[in-house]
């Protein structure tokens, strides 16, 4: 392990360096936004005053709960404090719900959305992009034409062409909401089953978008792969085709894998094209509330947590890199 001790070294610098130019990034730009959030609040607040110095007091007082009068410099060392304990205050456009409440009522929406679906378009892409290079007859003739028209489909556009056929014409699904908008979440069989039947539609618009970026990128990977000289020389030494093969898919995999680890690492962030289309209630959907509110909270608070699972991401894909790729090991020897 000695030979990789440089490698993991630079790659942790790397990992601390980035976060902290993310963590200013992250508090400086929703603050550069135009307009003033605390304005919508007080308005929304004061409907009915009509006397303008208890309307300027109450928008003191809101612009002393946020920190907003203060410098941008102590608001700096706030948001610091407070992070590290974890608090990310009141929600601007959702007031007066805490950032930790509005985030914990939407994340778990959006993994149980985005996980399987990312997981599921991977190895159906991986899988069909691989057949294809290996068969290169009939089958690749059909999947090519295929994948390429999905993976430049647009988001919305896949969403809005499932939305259209199987729940306008057909009536087959709900067109909105994460469940049915006469219920309430409990552990009924009936609510379970209302929210397996509104999670299929956004679910399917990212898996098959998904599924011909992969099975392209396999694709292509994998006939370079069947063509480089150590699978010739191989198969001229007499190596059985399917060990020869286990190693060229290995190989190819690694691109894939690079794609893998960001998308999960992004996930957290929200299908926001399937969310808003579908009115489900992800953190993507919480994310577009917010940044049209000027939610300053809000947005550094789920910027952030995008930026760390990213980071954290790419940080373990760089280390299951450095013992799964031949290549790296072999560069730290040299």
């Amino acid at each position: 392990m000695k030979e990789y001790r440089n490698y993991y070294l630079k790659k942790l610098i790397w990992f601390v360096v980035t976060l902290q130019c993310a963590f200013i990034l992250n508090f400086i730009l929703p603050r550069l936004m135009p307009g003033d959030p605390v304005t919508a609040i007080v308005s929304r607040m004061a409907q009915g005053m009509s006397n303008a110095t208890g309307v300027q007091a109450v928008y003191e007082q809101y612009t002393k709960l946020f920190g907003t009068d203060k410098s941008m410099i102590e608001q700096f060392l706030i948001y610091i404090r407070n992070v590290f304990r974890g608090d990310f205050g009141y929600s601007i456009s959702q007031y007066p719900r805490t950032v930790a409440d509005v985030i914990g009522s939407s994340i778990w929406w959006t993994v149980a959305l985005q996980f399987p679906a990312i997981i599921v378009g991977w190895i159906l892409g991986n899988t069909l992009g691989a057949l294809a290079a290996y068969t290169r007859k009939g089958f690749d003739k059909v999947l090519l034409p295929f994948s390429l028209f999905l993976s430049n489909l647009p988001a919305f556009g896949m969403a809005v062409i499932l939305l259209v056929i199987f729940a306008v014409d057909l009536g087959w699904f709900p067109t909105s909401g994460g469940y049915g908008f006469d219920m309430i979440p409990n552990t009924s069989w009936d609510f379970v089953w209302s929210v397996i039947v509104h999670y299929q539609l956004p679910f399917w618009s990212i898996v098959l978008i998904t599924v011909g970026g992969q099975a392209i990128g396999m694709r292509s990977m994998a006939i370079y792969e069947l063509n480089a000289d150590y699978v010739k020389y191989a198969r001229f030494l007499g190596v059985k085709d399917r060990k020869i093969i286990r190693y060229v898919f290995r190989n190819a995999m690694l691109p894939q894998v690079t794609g893998l680890a960001l998308s999960i690492g992004t996930m957290v962030g929200g299908a926001l094209v399937a969310e808003t289309i579908f009115s489900y209630p992800g953190l993507g959907s919480t994310i577009l509330t917010a940044v049209l509110g000027g939610d300053y909270p809000l947005i550094s608070a789920t910027t952030l947590i995008i930026t760390i699972m990213v980071l954290i991401a790419f940080f373990i894909l760089e280390i299951v890199y450095g013992l799964i790729d031949p290549r790296v090991k072999a560069a730290q020897s040299e």
